[in-house]
């Protein structure tokens, strides 16, 4: 049996972060690696004790859902709260970073972008990932099987 690489471990986790998304729009994950060790992830949903939109509905305002935080973000934001240092790490999401966390990911010294699916890729979140020196890639998450013995 021959190993997964390991662009397909990281990105099966932060599919697998998804999979815990509360938002009813679009499930997102994300996983931020450094060193070929995860160091955090996160998922789109509500604040730590909220209400959830697969609750409640969405939160829109102008065409956005409010109520949400999203993966890349909750990922940073785990790190800041248990001190874990982002300078220098990669992450791996779902789908690629809007304008917001492409500007989030920029200030937390992230310094590889992974995803798998385009998802409204801002072209001024392409310009400033381009001018940060930050590595973009689009990640094809080929079919992985498990065979448990």
């Amino acid at each position: 049996m021959e190993r997964i690489s390991w662009n397909q471990y990281f990105m099966s986790q932060s599919h697998l972060l998804a999979l815990r998304s509360t938002c009813q729009r679009l499930m997102v994950g994300a996983t931020v690696v450094r060193d070929k060790r995860i160091i955090a992830g996160g998922y789109n949903g509500s604040v730590s004790g909220g209400v959830h939109c697969s609750d409640e509905g969405c939160y829109v305002i102008d065409g956005h859902c409010v109520r949400t935080i999203h993966a890349e973000v909750n990922a940073l934001l785990q790190c800041a709260k248990f001190g874990v240092p982002t300078d220098g790490a990669e992450i791996y999401v779902t789908h690629f970073p809007c304008l917001h966390c492409c500007k989030s990911i920029i200030q937390s010294g992230i310094k590889a972008v992974y995803y798998a699916e385009d998802y409204k890729n801002h072209p001024y979140a392409i310009e400033l990932f381009r001018d940060a020196g930050i590595k973009v890639e689009k990640v094809a998450l080929e079919h992985v099987s498990i065979q448990l013995k």
